[in-house]
């Protein structure tokens, strides 16, 4: 089937944010990011375009009136008494220098928007050569006029050709829009929160952390709808689990009952062959009651997450194992790991590994492996393994693999005492699921079979909001 991804939908799965916050955030930010630029584009293209072509045109009028001055007095008292009122009504600077004349250098390129409007607005009224310099001095526009007799140096106030409102416009626009930003930064934040602290309810709810004595809805109508909704599901399913577990109850004292009576009754018998079958096929019905019970009670559930040393909880499961069998078992990787586990439930599940693993082979090697992310212990043994397209069958429930080939059964272990019923691979997924992590098999450098127990400890030790 071919891809319907675009390019264009890469790219933006690249740059846009993958968070809710992110994107609601961007869709707050992004419409106030065009509406900014549209509305500077359109204040200095027509606000400020015609503020300063009116300025500039109004300094062009007052110089023009200056060189008519000059010209109808060329000479005299009057003329210098004409200057000094035109000096001090216009704030503008007159040097008239006689005799001298312009560089024929031609006009250099205006780059500024303040250069190009003073040059058409003395082209309009002055009808002079004239040369403009306003980079030069950031209070003053130097202007020289070419006269008959002379220059007349101008010298204009920056202020009266540039308008501060600009300026201030921008500041608004900017002040407005960080604060827009800022207050939508928290309403948002206030929302994820509580998303936040759903999100942390349902992941410890699924790793059996069942503490939900501080959690309470809150947050916008539809999040309070899915938090009550979140919690009328978690009393479903713990009226659902107690309801299992009351029948199992009774299924059990049922079952160990007759069970019981039997083992007396065989203990009373003379002892004989056929005594002692009976008395093996009860005790294997015994230790297969107890596993189908300790499957579907999901043992270790309630079991609360302590903050323990991984390492030392290995080592006990490795010293019981060496007392038990006389495979050689041995123990490497760190010292120390600590991580929030349910102490029980994760010995019946290394126990049940171990215990499959010395069952088919002689040599049988542990390693603890600690990470930023997650801890690793490593089972590995030099026994036959598990071929390939069976490794899924061997982690379902009650299903043994001795009878279709040399390979090691998915029985239960230590922890129990229970083997041969096909639950060992089963509990251990469920107890690593339940941390929040996973089992999977591999091939080991031993020659065997290598079981990966994969614990995540940053999901454990924090949550997330």
């Amino acid at each position: 089937r071919r891809s319907c991804v675009t390019p264009v939908d890469r790219i933006l799965r690249t740059i846009l944010p993958r968070s809710l916050y992110g994107r609601s955030f961007l869709m707050i930010v992004a419409p106030l990011v065009v509406l900014l630029g549209l509305s500077t584009y359109l204040f200095y293209n027509r606000h400020w375009d015609n503020v300063t072509r009116h300025m500039t045109l109004a300094v062009a009028g007052d110089i023009a009136l200056t060189v008519e001055v000059l010209r109808n007095y060329p000479e005299g008292e009057e003329r210098d008494r004409l200057l000094r009122l035109i000096q001090v009504y216009t704030d503008i600077r007159f040097d008239f220098r006689p005799g001298e004349i312009l560089p024929n250098a031609g006009r250099r390129t205006m780059n500024t928007l303040l250069e190009r409007m003073m040059t058409s607005a003395l082209d309009s009224r002055v009808y002079r050569p004239f040369v403009l310099d306003a980079v030069s001095d950031e209070n003053w526009v130097i202007i020289d006029v070419q006269l008959q007799d002379g220059v007349l140096g101008v010298k204009v106030p920056r202020k009266r050709v540039t308008s501060a409102t600009t300026y201030i416009f921008i500041m608004w626009l900017i002040g407005i829009s960080l604060t827009l930003m800022i207050v939508a930064m928290i309403f948002l934040r206030n929302q994820m929160r509580s998303l936040r602290r759903l999100a942390s309810a349902a992941d410890n709810l699924g790793k059996g952390r069942d503490d939900l004595a501080g959690f309470k809805p809150s947050g916008a109508t539809e999040v309070r709808q899915v938090a009550h909704a979140f919690i009328r599901m978690r009393d479903r399913i713990h009226r659902q689990v107690n309801q299992r577990t009351e029948m199992l109850a009774g299924v059990s004292h049922d079952l160990r009952t007759p069970l019981t009576r039997m083992k007396l009754q065989l203990a009373l018998m003379p002892p004989s062959p056929d005594v002692a079958e009976l008395e093996a096929d009860v005790e294997e019905m015994t230790r297969m009651v107890e596993g189908y019970l300790a499957f579907a009670r999901g043992e270790g559930a309630e079991e609360p997450a302590v903050l323990a040393d991984l390492a030392q909880l290995v080592q006990q499961v490795v010293f019981r194992a060496r007392g038990l069998s006389d495979a050689r078992i041995d123990l490497k990787g760190a010292d120390h790991a600590m991580v929030l586990v349910r102490t029980q439930a994760f010995r019946r599940c290394l126990g049940n590994v171990i215990d499959n693993a010395i069952r088919h082979a002689d040599r049988v090697e542990v390693t603890i492996l600690p990470g930023r992310q997650s801890i690793q212990v490593l089972i590995d043994d030099d026994g036959p393994g598990i071929p390939a397209d069976l490794r899924v069958e061997a982690f379902r429930p009650f299903r043994r693999l001795d009878d279709t080939g040399p390979v090691a059964e998915a029985g239960t272990g230590l922890a129990s005492g229970i083997t041969g019923v096909g639950l060992g691979l089963a509990i251990a997924r469920d107890v690593m699921r339940g941390h929040g992590g996973d089992i999977r098999l591999e091939d080991s450098p031993l020659g065997g079979l290598r079981v990966v127990l994969d614990l995540p400890v940053l999901s454990l030790l924090t949550d997330p909001g």
